[in-house]
């Protein structure tokens, strides 16, 4: 079954991943690196962890969020290069302005992966049919900004990511794969069903485990289960499981701020086993969030913490709140909330990062203010007579809002998204 766009046509998704994008950047820079081993990230003495690595580096079995200690026992004449990170930012975005030149219906993921939705484009200009849009995209990345580029394309999200790396796969040259690889509208299903599970959106290790328990190891036999025994086992994600392993995939392109987050993220010299450990560096986190958020005038809804384990395996937890912030006070309690819920005592910690994302710069309703509509001032008579308010009195009633809406935020990280409602007005309702 084919994802469909509002009109009930077949949509049109692209998936966009550079390759190597990181050591390709680096190329760009010192020429002489080019065909060698090499790796992207801070040094093992400092518990560096490998960013991106070349593809020479690759066929020696370096591989990317692998310690550099490791890496550089695989390959011992492995050139380590120190991050560039905001060289990186700024050639991420020439890459992104070249894409929307396409099309504006962009989601970035990362700094070196988008979708596109291009059903428009394609419909309205029949030059681009078949492959022939990616391959000029995969053009001018390479003759306008000297980067390679690998295209998944499918009738959905999920199944292009899938396709970008099922296409990067089958390249064994040790070069820039520059794969292209298309899944046609109906086809996702067929596609999908000799791949593992792991290929799926949201399967882990660990549910990978209990499927292979289940004797569901690919795809295929995870689309003929039936998906009211997955929803019985794994609760609402049963359903997800399900719809993902026919090639179902309804979600829509999140524009830029829409997806937009902020993070920031601690790598512990020595991995940390002790609660005031992890709480001082999730306070720190979240005062440099809430810095990000105020400088950027944003406020978030979604709180998110990540641990790397000391075998490099992530775990993450997320939290909505009741309303959106840019307190760090809020932040760091809904992020200790999820601390509490992740980490088991004594457990070793590499890595703790909090992120927030939902962000918005418009202020949100306050919980006394009138949001009732407001009839245009069409004429003298109907126009209420109302005292303008001072700067100073409108400053005071907005700290009051803001206040109370931090409040609210800190009810709901500690007891849940439902210890608040909204009462009915008078007469609302059946009495």
């Amino acid at each position: 079954m084919a994802s469909s766009s509002a009109s009930g046509a077949a949509r049109t998704i692209l998936h966009v991943d550079l390759d190597a994008f990181y050591c390709a950047v680096e190329e760009q820079r010192d020429r002489t690196l080019r065909g060698r081993a090499f790796a992207v990230g801070a040094k093992a003495q400092d518990r560096g962890v490998v960013a991106s690595c070349s593809y020479p580096a690759r066929r020696c079995g370096v591989r990317s969020a692998m310690a550099m200690s490791l890496a550089q026992r695989l390959c011992p004449h492995l050139i380590v290069v120190s991050p560039r990170h905001s060289h990186y930012r700024a050639v991420s975005a020439q890459v992104m302005e070249l894409l929307r030149s396409f099309t504006p219906q962009l989601e970035q993921l990362s700094i070196d992966e988008a979708f596109l939705d291009v059903t428009q484009l394609v419909a309205t200009n029949p030059t681009f049919a078949g492959g022939s849009l990616a391959l000029e995209i995969q053009r001018r990345v390479f003759e306008e900004l000297g980067l390679s580029c690998s295209l998944g394309v499918a009738s959905n999200k999920m199944v292009a990511k899938i396709a970008t790396d099922c296409g990067k796969a089958t390249v064994t040259t040790g070069h820039s794969p520059q794969a292209l690889c298309m899944v046609e509208p109906g086809q996702e299903a067929e596609f999908l069903a000799p791949l593992p599970v792991s290929a799926l959106w949201g399967v882990g290790p660990k549910l990978e485990a209990r499927l292979k328990d289940l004797g569901i190891e690919t795809i295929g036999a995870l689309s003929k289960w039936p998906e009211r025994d997955l929803m019985r086992r794994f609760g609402r994600h049963g359903a997800d499981l399900s719809q993902h392993a026919r090639g179902i995939d309804k979600r829509e392109i999140v524009t830029e701020r829409e997806s937009k987050s902020i993070s920031s993220e601690t790598t512990f010299v020595q991995d940390v086993e002790e609660w005031e450990g992890l709480h001082e560096a999730l306070q720190e986190q979240a005062q440099s969030v809430a810095k990000e958020l105020q400088e950027q005038k944003l406020q978030a809804t979604t709180v998110k913490l990540k641990l790397r384990w000391s075998d490099f395996s992530f775990s993450t937890r997320q939290t909505t709140l009741l309303s959106s912030t840019d307190a760090a006070p809020v932040i760091e309690e809904a992020a200790t909330a999820l601390l509490t819920r992740l980490w088991v005592g004594a457990e070793p910690v590499r890595l703790l990062g909090v992120g927030v994302s939902g962000l918005s710069t418009v202020r949100q309703l306050g919980l006394f203010d009138d949001n009732t509509p407001r009839e245009a001032a069409t004429s003298e008579i109907h126009t209420p007579q109302v005292k303008p308010q001072t700067e100073a009195e409108l400053h005071a009633r907005e700290e009051r809002q803001q206040r109370l809406r931090e409040a609210l935020a800190l009810l709901e990280a500690r007891f849940g998204s439902d210890v608040v409602h909204r009462g009915a007005r008078p007469n609302e309702g059946t009495s």
